[in-house]
């Protein structure tokens, strides 16, 4: 038996995921980082309250320094006589290791959506964390086998929101044409900017950002294949009087980040409404793949929603195991959300993807979960018996 759609439907079709090498675990990386500021003692009262409370056990790290000793790891010196690396430092090892990286992830997702690299007809490249010219569009062409005139389409320094806003961006591209398959590719290696600073700023984005890349394939599809989401509507606001919550500016040592601990609050007061916009009186989503931003973020729009554990799972678990990997991390959360609901055999579901960035801006999109086909045999199989 074949599940068959009447109509075509724009769904993403296949996802990838990928993470480097070195794992940062959370209570050694406290506590290296801890005995750094022995001369600061505030600020490494700070650093160990807020390492243990945000939500991270472990997560990855492109840079192997990251795991040496406190007196031997350069992102963490506060001694004038080590060298701390420089942007340029930084960005050469962006270049090196974000390719291998994001390779990994765009093979993945054209595998697990049975699309060939001929049949991609965009490309839309999502970083912040770093750049390089020629990018990684260009590399991506040449090393996945993309046609020459595959269209290119680089979104960068667009923050956290910038991987869902490449998924809304690719629906709507695909609803022009039924033979478009857009690729999407993020990649972001958020540890490379960590600052040998007692900062409170400084070490609140030192305790839970982490590196990764994810991609994902999305087009039209009228035989689903494989556990796909289903893309519908799609809503994107800047919001009010909010500018300066969260600012990322490049400076002489790395990025410099100043997240304010007024985003969860302003989330809780202006996001309900942009959501009622999007769903328009339907009923409550039952997925919520939350872009895991920070715990608070969660906290904040289980209680507002009445959310179970079972909604906030996937966005609890990539924040734990993951950390934020700024754009990268929605396609973990839904990759994951899909998972478990695998594990359940649920049915078909709808939901709702949400994610946020400087500005402050966010990014939301209607999604249904639709079980495979195996799945919905065997469903099908359990009601004839």
């Amino acid at each position: 038996m074949q599940m068959k759609q009447d109509n075509p439907i724009i769904a993403i079709l296949g996802i990838g995921t990928a993470v480097p090498d070195f794992l940062l675990d959370q209570a050694d990386t406290s506590h290296r980082l801890t005995q750094v500021l022995s001369d600061y003692p505030d600020s490494a009262r700070w650093a160990k309250r807020i390492f243990k409370q945000c939500g991270v056990e472990t997560r990855y790290t492109c840079e192997p320094n990251l795991l040496e000793s406190s007196d031997n790891c350069r992102y963490f010196s506060q001694s004038p006589d080590r060298l701390v690396p420089s942007t340029a430092d930084r960005m050469d090892t962006y270049k090196k290791e974000s390719v291998p990286l994001v390779l990994n992830a765009a093979r993945k997702a054209l595998l697990d959506g049975q699309v060939s690299a001929s049949d991609i007809t965009h490309l839309i490249t999502v970083s912040c964390t770093g750049q390089f010219l020629p990018g990684l569009d260009t590399v991506l062409v040449q090393q996945l086998g993309l046609a020459a005139t595959v269209n290119r389409i680089p979104l960068n320094f667009l923050g956290c929101a910038a991987g869902l806003k490449a998924v809304c961006l690719a629906r709507q591209l695909a609803s022009s044409s039924s033979a478009a398959k857009i690729l999407i590719v993020c990649v972001e290696l958020c540890t490379l900017h960590i600052q040998p600073s007692g900062d409170r700023e400084a070490l609140f984005g030192a305790s839970f950002f982490g590196d990764g890349a994810s991609a994902c394939i999305v087009g039209s599809t009228n035989s689903p294949h494989i556990g796909m989401f289903q893309l519908g509507s799609d809503h994107s606001i800047l919001l009010p009087d909010s500018a300066e919550e969260m600012v990322w500016e490049v400076g002489n040592y790395g990025f410099d980040l100043f997240l304010s601990t007024n985003i969860p609050k302003l989330i809780g007061k202006f996001i309900p409404e942009q959501i009622e916009q999007l769903i328009k009186g339907d009923q409550k989503p039952n997925i919520w793949a939350i872009h895991p931003g920070g715990k608070g973020i969660i906290d904040t729009l289980e209680e507002i929603f009445d959310l179970s554990d079972e909604q906030t799972r996937p966005s609890r678990t990539v924040l734990r195991n993951y950390g934020n990997m700024s754009s990268a991390t929605i396609l973990f959360v839904l990759d994951e959300t899909r998972k478990q609901l695998s594990e359940r055999e649920a049915g078909p579901t709808n939901g709702i993807a949400l994610a946020f960035g400087p500005g402050l801006s966010c990014e939301l999109i209607q999604i249904t979960y639709l079980p495979s086909v195996t799945m919905h045999e065997k469903q099908v199989d359990e009601l004839h018996v």
